[in-house]
Order: structure tokens, then sequence, then C-alpha cells
């Protein structure tokens, strides 16, 4: 984003708008310090701003790589033409009950680095997917963050995107069971390692006897499950092409 210099009156509306920050009054203008910038839309918008002179706009190449990955990344309102992979981010493992992407005896696992509030480099995010690549992580097909990579074997996000910096990004991948308490491990090794903050999401399907196999690793581990966690009730009908064929996107 940039703001026209002629047109801004300094009057700061678009300044607590700024979730990392970026835009600050220098003299009497509001200016975009366009390293910072996510290019997340929330000082355009609207109906959220209304900027009094319309001095904010988007910047010639803002939807060319390598700088269209902060805003397919980080604004709600567009979808990856970088990737080409639809929607914010992911339908992610939370949609299970219609996508059927995690079975029994399998963890849907879901790092959203960066959220909230504080964002992410490609620097961090590419910690977190070396480190887990290391476990023989297969990262989620159906996934923009996956797409961005130069060797998914290895985690490695390709050159001309780590240095860009994004609202969040989600590192997803579904695994056997038997492997949570050593992914689990990893992440918490990983934690120490970042320069910010993520959510940990974790899906698994209950035993027949109404048990959630996951809960005794947690505790073991001294993770804290929120008590409000969402719970799916199975009201969709599973995508089994999507299972059958792992190629191919559900939607």
């Amino acid at each position: 984003m940039v703001i026209d210099q002629e047109k801004c009156i300094g009057c700061g509306i678009c300044i607590p708008y700024c979730p990392v920050q970026a835009i600050a009054l220098v003299g009497k203008k509001a200016v975009i310090d366009h390293d910072t910038c996510l290019e997340c839309g929330n000082c355009i918008r609207s109906k959220v701003v209304r900027c009094p002179r319309g001095a904010i706009y988007e910047e010639p190449g803002i939807y060319e790589t390598p700088r269209a990955v902060r805003r397919f990344f980080s604004d709600p309102m567009t979808t990856h033409k970088v990737t080409k992979v639809p929607g914010r981010g992911t339908e992610e493992v939370k949609t299970n009950d219609v996508t059927g992407r995690v079975c029994r005896g399998e963890v849907g696992i879901a790092l959203e680095i960066g959220r909230p509030c504080l964002g992410a480099t490609m620097a961090d995010i590419e910690r977190i997917t070396m480190g887990l690549a290391e476990l023989g992580i297969k990262f989620e097909e159906c996934n923009p963050l996956t797409h961005l990579m130069a060797d998914r074997e290895k985690g490695i996000i390709a050159a001309e995107y780590k240095g860009e910096k994004v609202v969040s990004a989600i590192v997803e991948f579904t695994a056997p069971f038997d492997q949570l308490k050593p992914i689990l491990t990893k992440v918490k090794e990983l934690a120490a390692q970042l320069d910010t903050v993520f959510s940990l999401d974790l899906i698994c399907c209950y035993e027949d006897d109404g048990t959630l196999p996951a809960l005794p690793v947690l505790a073991e581990l001294g993770i804290q499950p929120r008590v409000n966690a969402k719970v799916n009730l199975g009201l969709g009908r599973p995508y089994k092409i999507y299972r059958e064929q792992k190629g191919g996107c559900a939607s």
C-alpha cells in the first residue's frame, strides 16, 4: 500500500488499523513503511477506515511475485493466484467431516504461524517446515504454503519468497497417530527458535468408546487444549474422491 502525500492531511485515522504498525506520521503526513507492510488491505477498506481524502492506494505490482505472497497470505478477501489454490489459505483439517482427510489411526495437524497479531517472516515459517520435514512429514497438497516450497521433502521455501512477511501462514499435514508425540516434541523445540507466535490445531477421530486418543499424549507433553475447542459433528458427507485421488483438492 502507498499513501499519496499530496492528498494526505495527516489525520492519522489509518494508523491504528495496521496490524504491524507499518503506518506512522512523519512530519504532518502519514507514511507506510514498505518493508513492514503486509499488504493486508486493512488500511484501504472503505468500510473500515474511510480515509477522508482517499489518499491510500494499492501500489502497482502488488499482485506480482514475490510481493504478491504478502497479499494472498494476509488479505482474507483475496484468492491465491500465485499458488493456484483457492480460498484465503487452506480448507484446513477442520473441515474433516466433509473432506475425510483424517481417518482413524491418523492425526491432522495445522500450525498457523504469525497469528494472532504478530505476523511471520518466511524465514520463521521455513524453520518450522524444515524441522518437521526431518520427521518425514508430507505437507498437505491443497495448501498454498506447500506450493511455495522449492523442496517439499526438506521443507525449503523457494528463495524468491524468503524475504517476504505475511499476517499468517498455515503449515498443514496428516500423519499416522503413532507419530503424534515426536511431532509435538519437535514443535515445542522449534517454538523456542521463533520470533513470532503460532496456534496449534490438532484433529483426530473419537474412538468407539467416546474417548479422544490424543488427550493422554497432550497431557504427557504438558499441552493443555482449549476447553472451547472446535468439535465437528460429522454431519457432512465424506469427500471420498479426495481420499482416493490424493492429487486433487476438495471443493
